[in-house]
């Protein structure tokens, strides 16, 4: 585990009642210390149990993503460099899905904010946005909680096995079809014109 965070685990375990609302507000920080969700949500099954540990690791996801929803509309240059990450990774047209967005949740290496961003575009109010939240963060959190340990156990081959399994999921959940209006798709046609 991460040096960081077993310095948490610790102190956690020192504070008693506390515990729960430090774990809770870790979500929040465990960003800028490069601390990957998935290893936070292993801690609160260690530190909880699994159903306390998703409980609570549920509070510090939505808080985290409330926080997002209301941070990244005051931080245009952020919000322009998660779009063009998403435009690169999944197309500019391509709108996912909450089903979409929990199975790449449940995918280690996927980036969770660029995540939020998918939700945020599919969800623009801050109601719809958090129910897909929940949504999208309730298979993390149990997932990664209840069945944290038995992960680190696995082979490579069963790794595979498991990461195939979700990017199979992640495009039968697609959407069907991208709606591109007139004056987009002129736009991006004219782009690539040299005007004479």
């Amino acid at each position: 585990m991460d040096k960081q965070l077993l310095i948490m685990l610790a102190f956690m375990e020192g504070t008693g009642i506390l515990a729960p609302f430090i774990f809770i507000f870790f979500h929040v920080l465990r960003q800028f210390l490069f601390i990957p969700v998935v290893l936070l949500c292993m801690a609160g099954g260690i530190l909880f149990g699994s159903f306390l540990g998703t409980v609570y690791s549920m509070a510090g996801l939505l808080l985290l993503s409330a926080l997002f929803y209301i941070c990244i509309r005051k931080m245009p240059k952020t919000y322009e460099k998660l779009m063009n990450i998403k435009y690169k990774w999944f197309g500019r047209y391509n709108k996912m899905t909450v089903g979409q967005i929990a199975v790449l949740r449940l995918i280690p290496f996927f980036h969770y904010h660029l995540l939020n961003l998918c939700l945020l575009e599919r969800r623009p109010d801050f109601r719809g946005f958090m129910k897909g939240a929940f949504a999208t963060n309730l298979p993390l959190a149990f997932f990664y909680t209840v069945f944290g340990e038995f992960i680190t156990h696995f082979s490579p081959t069963m790794a595979v096995i498991v990461i195939g399994s979700l990017l199979l999921l992640f495009y039968i959940l697609r959407e069907k079809i991208a709606i591109v209006t007139w004056e987009e798709f002129f736009k991006h046609t004219n782009q690539g014109k040299n005007p004479c």
